[in-house]
């Protein structure tokens, strides 16, 4: 039987991630792990023992094919008839590139209110500067742990 991990003893380390040319669901994928803490062997779905991620370069991040362009998001208003959508386009050209990334990792993760306290551990940047220096963040290179995450166009 495995022992479950007390509040207390919960470590929650910081990681880096460059997210230059990187395939948006694959980085997204990961760090959804991560926040989760699946990668932990200490993982419990009830706790949040996931760990903080740092992603700098946000404004380089690609899609694959013609995702970009023809992708649609969608939200409802509420209201009767309220469906909006929207593309990756749209969101890069009024200036909010870190939201496709964080509606990625957003549907990955479960629903409730544990993923939303989970996912205030997501800094997203658009430079290469962050304030979390102090953190000593682990810079993980995403685009080595497979070839097929980073996209050479």
């Amino acid at each position: 039987m495995t022992p479950f991990i007390k509040k207390k003893e919960i470590k929650q380390d910081w990681y880096l991630i460059n997210a230059e040319n990187a395939a948006v669901g694959r980085l997204a994928a990961f760090i959804s792990k991560v926040l989760r803490g699946k990668n932990k062997a200490t993982f419990n779905p009830h706790m949040d023992n996931g760990d903080f991620v740092v992603v700098t370069n946000i404004d380089k991040i690609k899609f694959t094919g013609k995702k970009f362009e023809n992708k649609k998001y969608y939200k409802h208003t509420g209201h009767p008839g309220g469906i909006k959508s929207f593309t990756p386009l749209t969101l890069k050209t009024k200036n909010k590139t870190h939201d496709i990334l964080k509606l990625a990792v957003k549907r990955m993760l479960p629903g409730g209110p544990l993923a939303k306290k989970q996912l205030t551990k997501l800094k997203i940047y658009s430079g290469e500067n962050h304030p979390h220096q102090n953190q000593n963040p682990k810079i993980i290179d995403f685009k080595n742990l497979n070839k097929r995450n980073e996209i050479r166009n």
